[in-house]
């Protein structure tokens, strides 16, 4: 014995429905995949004062020409610039830095 709620849940399953036409315009707006995530890491370095100094200057100089950008920005885009030079210039860049010892300060 099948009850009418069974009977009604068959039909409905074995029912096929008409296939559904998309129109122009909805195969186009199809949303573009999305590009995965940039995975962000956190890092800690130590420089001398007056270079940390720097970025505060550029910062203010970005400011005053209407961009404000933050530490990591000004950081990411010495790094893009850096990278544009040839193996020549990039050890002349860096020959020039002062070898510090890493790690932390210690406190006084």
């Amino acid at each position: 014995m099948t009850t009418k709620k069974t009977v009604a849940a068959a039909a409905k399953n074995t029912a096929k429905k008409p296939p559904v036409e998309k129109s122009a315009t909805e195969a186009v707006t199809k949303k573009p995949k999305k590009a995965p995530k940039m995975k962000i890491v956190r890092d800690s370095f130590t420089m001398p004062q007056s270079e940390y100094q720097k970025i505060a200057e550029i910062k203010e100089i970005c400011l005053e020409a209407g961009l404000p950008v933050k530490k990591s920005e000004v950081l990411r885009a010495g790094l893009k610039a850096l990278a544009r030079l040839n193996a020549v210039q990039l050890k002349r860049a860096l020959t020039g830095l002062e070898k510090i010892k890493t790690g932390r300060p210690k406190k006084h």
